[in-house]
């Protein structure tokens, strides 16, 4: 067996915010054959096998009694290119920000707005992630994901994967596939978003009237910094809460009391509230109880200051939760998945 099957190993490097937990056995796949192999393990053994990617949607509250697959596969290749449209395939391992940057280095355009978003590409359809008016959705080419109750590998086109707000069939399944590789169609000719957030009113302040998808990416990057904490730095799994979709006459409510209320509109009637601002609001932005606390730059993300455990971090979630709730009459919803 070519697998590496190690006994209880720290989590504490493998996700980002730090929370130090042990797994009662880790592996690393490397090849389709190690996740087929880890796979039988588990069956063999009868032990659970949980799969992760950068560990930067984790939320670990205690050890772990699995054998936790890491997937690290890597390689990135170009499926087709008609001279405008390129369909190019990653592996489920590649770090996502470096396969964005190697795809702006190619002159393709369409990711520049997920820049600098942390994880690992076969993650990112999990939940559809997003950023700056951008989806994966939207640049989505399909993505193959073995089948883990018949041992088969599938296919998925768009329609498929009922891609959702920070949602996909993937999170609705949890547990059944294992997404192998993603296929992406991009842009040699830029088609830019600019008009989510401060992109456009950065892009001026840098002086650039026309901006490349480098650019933008650039910018984002910028932003990016500012307001979110370095999980190498400080712990942290980027925005904790989903922004909450509430019915356009709860939104009419807050707003009569709280003028300044950020919202959008969607195109089914209901309002995207800005959860950073409802939290922030409330004046929980930059509580921090013992090492367990939320940013004092965006009340959207929670941070480990060193030691906090994964159930004072959902402790803290939950006590938000259910100020927003009582406050605003909203519920949040977590985005990291917890174990």
């Amino acid at each position: 067996m070519s697998l590496q099957v190690q006994s209880q190993v720290s989590l504490k490097p493998f996700n980002s915010f730090g929370v130090d937990v042990q797994a009662r056995l880790f592996a690393e796949a490397h090849s389709d054959a190690d996740v087929r192999e880890a796979l039988a393990y588990g069956l063999e053994y009868k032990v659970p096998v949980l799969v992760i990617g950068g560990g930067s949607n984790l939320l670990l509250t205690a050890d772990i009694d699995s054998l936790v697959l890491r997937m690290a596969t890597r390689g990135i290749r170009v499926l087709s290119d008609d001279g405008s449209k390129v369909v190019i395939e990653a592996e489920a391992g590649e770090p996502w920000h470096p396969f964005v940057q190697h795809t702006l280095a190619q002159g393709l355009s369409g990711l520049e707005n997920l820049s600098l978003i942390p994880g690992t590409v076969g993650a990112a359809p999990m939940q559809n992630i997003g950023a700056y008016g951008v989806e994966i959705k939207d640049v989505f080419a399909g993505l193959t994901a073995l089948d883990r109750q018949s041992g088969e590998l599938r296919d998925f086109t768009l329609q498929e994967c009922n891609f959702a707000y920070r949602d996909s069939l993937f999170k609705q399944e949890p547990g059944r596939w294992v997404i192998l590789r993603v296929r992406f169609a991009l842009d040699r000719a830029a088609h830019l978003h600019l008009e989510y957030g401060p992109v456009r009113q950065r892009l001026t302040e840098q002086g650039i009237d026309h901006p490349t998808a480098t650019d933008v990416s650039q910018a984002i990057c910028s932003i990016r910094n500012e307001k979110l904490p370095d999980p190498a730095v400080l712990g942290n799994a980027g925005s904790f809460f989903k922004n909450p979709l509430v019915s356009a006459a709860l939104a009419a409510r807050i707003k009569g009391e709280y003028p300044d209320l950020v919202a959008y509109a969607q195109p089914d009637g209901q309002m995207k509230l800005a959860a950073g601002w409802l939290i922030e609001r409330a004046g929980w932005k930059g509580f921090r109880d013992a090492d367990a606390g939320v940013h004092k730059l965006q009340a959207l993300v929670l941070v480990n200051y060193g030691s906090a455990t994964g159930l004072q971090l959902l402790n803290l979630a939950q006590r938000i939760q259910k100020d927003i709730s009582e406050r605003f009459h909203v519920d949040l919803e977590m985005e990291p998945n917890r174990y």
